[in-house]
Order: C-alpha cells, then structure tokens, then sequence
C-alpha cells in the first residue's frame, strides 16, 4: 500500500444526508478513540507550555470542525482544574452534531470563511479536520481564515498520512468496537491526511509567518504560529461575530 500520495475519495462522514441520529452515534463511537489517543494532549499538554502559564490564565479559544464539542468540554475542564478559564467556541459546518454539543457558544459555518471580525479569539485551534478538505487551495484558505481571526496565534493538529498511524488504527479500531463504516472513514481519513512538509509548505503559501510544524509521535501533525503582541485580540474584541444578534451562521463550503 502506497502512502505517498493522498487519497481524495469522500468519507461517509462527509455525508450531507447523513441523519442526526448517525452522528449520535458515530461521535458516541469518536468519543471511545479520543479517549484512548488522547486527543486533548496536544491542546492541554504542549499548547499551554507552547503559550506559556500567564498567557493561558484567561484565553477564549476558537475550534474549528469542533463536531460534538468534545475537545472544547475537555480542554475547557483541564483548564478549570488549574484554576484557568478557558472559552471555547465550536464552530462546525454541519449544524447537525453541534446539537449534541454540551457547549454554550456553538456556531455553524465554513472554515473557509470565518463568519468573525479580525483577531476575534485569542487562539484558534482545529483537530482532525483538515484532511476532510479536498485541495491544496482550500487548506490554503483554511490556515489563512484562522490566521485572520486569530489575536495570539494558531495551534492545528491533524492526523499524518503514515504507515505507523493505519496500522495502529487497523489493529485497535475494531478492539474499541467502532462500526464497520467507521472503521473504513478512520483508515481512509489516514490515507487523505497530509504530512509535514505539506504542511509546512502550505502554512507558507497561507501567509503565516514562522509557522513550526512538527510531528506529534509519528501519528499527528502539528501546526503553532503566534502573533506579535501588537496584534493581540482584547477582552473587548473576543468572541466578536459579524452578525449582530449574537448569532452566527456562514456562507456555504468546508
């Protein structure tokens, strides 16, 4: 099996008719891997020594393809516990699986245009969203939308197209007893994720300066660019959305 180059056939996931009651399910089966790879790490562990202790004491955070607002009800908690307070934002494409978020702030919209003013969050994140896009040009756009709304800086994470990362999840997807259909998405989402020095060449072409990828245990790719202080987004402008009732919503796309 050749990893060199990405696969671009859709997911089931990516499925437009797919009925709320299969995204119940389906991210009640996420949440089993999450725990298991510990999907939170890289927000809680590396980010905030990434940011620094004084940076983390009050961030407002947006994620980006956020689902059922695992990773923000995680990363939120882990925040509390060391007296943090983190606000986490989901922003999804799909409304669909936002209702299954605990989360008070969700929002449905495209990454790719980012229903937000200019340095509206102090950090924006996503995790295992970029490879559901089809092209070079939308991650382009992607990484350049969070750039924009970002006040602080950027910390995006994705799976990393590798033989190590299918095999690990071949042998421990059916052990968790993820269905058949989501066992197929979870090994064909490794085979459409990009590697590092993808990443690294397209964090160039968005725009972001300094851009550090690294890879995260072989199975992950990471992406931290911060901005100049000049830049930082303050308390005021947090949060901050185009609409005017408080609500947000975004033009049709990824």
């Amino acid at each position: 099996m050749s990893f060199r180059e990405r696969e671009t056939q859709p997911e089931h996931f990516d499925d437009p008719a797919r009925t709320f009651d299969e995204f119940r399910v389906a991210y009640a089966q996420l949440a089993r891997v999450n725990r298991l790879f510990r999907l939170e790490d890289p927000y809680t562990r590396i980010m905030s020594a990434w940011l620094g202790h004084d940076e983390c004491r009050e961030l407002s955070i947006l994620d980006l393809g956020a689902g059922d607002g695992w990773l923000g009800e995680a990363i939120e908690t882990w925040a509390a516990r060391r007296g943090w307070r983190w606000r986490v934002t989901n922003l999804d494409f799909n409304p669909a699986p936002l209702r299954l978020s605990r989360g008070a702030r969700n929002v449905g919209g495209s990454a790719l245009a980012l229903p937000f003013e200019d340095s509206s969050f102090d950090v924006v994140i996503a995790s295992q969203m970029t490879h559901h896009f089809n092209s070079d040009e939308e991650v382009v756009q992607h990484f350049g939308e969070a750039w924009r709304v970002a006040g602080k800086g950027i910390f995006l994470t994705d799976m990393k197209r590798s033989r190590f990362l299918y095999a690990m999840l071949w042998l421990t997807l059916p052990l968790l007893r993820i269905n058949g259909t989501m066992r197929a998405d979870g090994l064909l989402s490794v085979k459409k994720s990009w590697v590092v020095s993808d990443w690294r060449e397209l964090a160039r072409r968005a725009g972001i300066p300094e851009a550090k990828v690294t890879s995260y245990y072989d199975s992950r790719v990471i992406l931290a660019a911060r901005k100049q202080p000049a830049s930082f987004a303050t308390s005021e402008t947090n949060g901050a959305c185009r609409a005017t009732d408080g609500s947000c919503s975004a033009p049709s796309g990824r």
